[in-house]
């Protein structure tokens, strides 16, 4: 069992938890999680509270593949309004904040985000880890290779699960010997791998536990799913 504290909000993994998204973009990879406005993001966090949602993960930018580029004061201006918002509607909802950037983390945890949730595992700002060090929130550390601009094109590997492995191994001790202690581990599914390597991913999770942090499984209206199983992006939703 982990607990994290998330700027004094209790989070316990005893069990799995859910994680809802609400992309405050234009342009993310899937229509239905697209929100602007600041109703319109409350209606929706109060829609996955009420259906058992854990963690409310806020991104301001999209990181499909091939997906353009915005600027940090940009993403800025996208999420913490609606940050703001739900943090006050509803004071006990963890939030999470899904960003490379290290100045939209440090505003947002000051809006009321809890968690900082990087694609990019530090990678995209040299600046991310020293100001979670400094913030002192959990932090999910994910595995991609490539950026999201190049990712399909780095979909390359000679053993996806040993690569992933290491990366984690050594990124998790670079985190610990920064001062963050608090972290949980995602294989980055879909981020810079084809089907197949998704699919090896997901039948060996097991081998993660070794990292003795929490693993975040993000394949929800994926197309490993809904292409595999000949459906659309709309049924191929998934619960972790």
């Amino acid at each position: 069992m982990f607990t994290f504290n998330c700027k004094g909000k209790l989070l316990v993994l005893d069990q799995p938890l859910v994680m809802g998204i609400i992309n405050v973009t234009p342009d993310s990879f899937y229509e239905g999680s697209r929100y602007t406005g600041v109703d319109a993001i409350l209606r929706q966090a109060e829609r996955m509270l009420n259906d058992g949602a854990d963690i409310l993960d806020i991104g301001g930018q999209s990181t499909r593949p091939g997906s353009g580029q915005v600027t940090a004061e940009e993403e800025v201006k996208r999420v913490t309004g609606g940050i703001e918002a739900i943090n006050e509607k509803f004071p006990g909802a963890v939030i999470s904040i899904d960003t490379y950037y290290s100045l939209v983390a440090k505003e947002a945890i000051a809006a009321g985000a809890s968690l900082v949730n990087d694609i990019s595992g530090g990678s995209m700002d040299t600046k991310m880890i020293s100001t979670i060090a400094g913030l002192q929130v959990p932090y999910i550390l994910m595995h991609m290779k490539g950026t999201p601009q190049t990712m399909q094109q780095s979909a390359k590997y000679e053993n996806v699960v040993k690569e992933v492995l290491d990366f984690f191994i050594l990124k998790v001790n670079e985190l610990h010997k920064a001062g963050i202690n608090d972290v949980i581990v995602d294989p980055g599914f879909g981020f810079g791998k084809n089907i197949s390597h998704n699919f090896e991913l997901l039948r060996n999770l097991s081998i993660f536990k070794m990292l003795e942090c929490p693993v975040l499984v993000g394949i929800s209206r994926k197309s490993t799913i809904y292409k595999t199983l000949g459906i659309t992006d709309d049924g191929a939703m998934g619960h972790f």
